[in-house]
């Protein structure tokens, strides 16, 4: 993470925001960036005129997904996830920029006509704090104003309960979480939080999918300070690998990178801006438990380590537990991976407990059974090829 910087960030963010919801800014966003033009065609122009982003994440969503947008601005991405996730998913958009929320919000009807269903709403929130719904908050100032110190205090207390007791967006209730070309714009200090906001709210087996802004080094202290690099996504963005390692820090797997720019968005004093579409898991936690089950990595590499440390080799049947086995054989990696299930299954309660702190390869005994000594005749269907002649 970068260090702390002088001024205040997020103010200059929201008025730089707020003005370009006014008057277009081209240069908030990448010109380059490509939509599905079936999905645009019904999305509002106002809305499209004045959407910032360097990516489109709404290429990895699913029908029936449950959809967080964070910084949603106009509502752009909103609009075409809506689309994509169907009547029988939900899209949820948050950003703390009330001109950009009225241009979102302001349309919702006619395009739910358009689509024939209404899946969508919008929040307003710091994307940091994702527990805090700030109109609830100001509901509450018009009724206590902040007058003094005290005034100050109780406002704090009473948004410590919000936060607990009726959550903005509750933990591990979205299936996926999008966002486009707004992390960058967060606080250096708030960005480790940012991270475990997104962890807290997916639920198990759900995903991040990303785009946004790195560099390939370091932002120097000076351009952190200049407001415009910042509100302009150039200055606040992280470092590439820093970036991935944000998600890692938290607890995400699988983190790849989707969509990566072959040329620089931006180069300032040197240092290179590109965009990056970044996806990662949520649900490696739980205990570790033996069912004698392996996985054998295909290659093309000699060996790979995962994100937990385990090494798998080429070719070889690894030992896993049956948590590590189900994330293998999911996405992203079935791909890669052939699953070596045991001849007879284990049942999770008859199953104990399996040492994940260190690499160990399974024997085929250990997964057919040592007694197992069948002879069975040719099958000729589990030939490499449906036309090869078996032999």
């Amino acid at each position: 993470m970068v260090d702390t910087i002088s001024g205040n960030t997020e103010t200059n963010v929201r008025r730089r925001y707020a003005d370009a919801a006014v008057k277009v800014e081209p240069q908030l966003c990448c010109a380059s960036t490509e939509y599905d033009d079936n999905l645009l065609d019904n999305v509002p122009r106002e809305v499209v005129e004045v959407d910032y982003g360097c990516g489109d994440p709404t290429r990895w969503l699913q029908p029936g997904d449950t959809v967080l947008d964070l910084g949603s601005g106009s509502g752009k991405v909103c609009y075409l996830a809506a689309q994509v996730v169907g009547g029988e998913g939900r899209v949820v958009g948050v950003d703390f920029n009330e001109p950009m929320l009225a241009i979102a919000r302001k349309h919702q009807r006619e395009f739910a006509g358009r689509i024939g269903y209404d899946n969508l709403s919008f929040k307003k929130g710091r994307i940091q704090d994702l527990a805090l719904d700030l109109e609830v908050l100001e509901a509450w100032l018009g009724d206590h104003p902040v007058q003094s110190a005290d005034d100050y205090l109780a406002m704090q207390e009473h948004a410590a309960g919000l936060r607990a007791a009726q959550p903005m967006i509750p933990s591990d209730s979205i299936g996926c979480i999008v966002s486009n070309c707004v992390l960058n714009l967060v606080q250096p200090a708030d960005k480790r939080q940012l991270f475990a906001e997104m962890y807290r709210v997916l639920r198990r087996g759900g995903r991040c999918v990303i785009s946004d802004i790195v560099s390939d080094e370091a932002v120097p202290a000076h351009l952190q300070r200049d407001p415009e690099l910042w509100s302009g996504c150039i200055s606040g963005a992280l470092r590439e690998d820093a970036f991935l390692g944000a998600f890692e820090e938290v607890g995400f797997y699988g983190i790849e990178i989707l969509e990566r720019g072959d040329r620089p968005w931006h180069t300032v004093e040197g240092i290179e801006f590109r965009s990056v579409t970044v996806r990662a898991f949520k649900g490696k936690e739980g205990p570790c438990l033996d069912r004698n089950q392996a996985v054998i990595y295909k290659g093309p590499w000699k060996a790979v380590v995962d994100d937990d440390g385990h090494t798998l080799y080429r070719g070889e049947p690894m030992a896993v537990c049956d948590k590590t086995f189900n994330i293998y054989t999911g996405v992203p990696y079935a791909a890669d991976i052939a699953a070596v299930p045991p001849r007879q299954d284990v049942p999770l309660d008859a199953a104990g407990p399996f040492d994940c702190r260190k690499d160990s390869r399974r024997t085929p005994r250990q997964t057919k059974g040592q007694a197992y000594r069948e002879t069975i005749a040719a099958d000729t269907g589990a030939c490499c090829s449906p036309d090869a002649d078996c032999c």
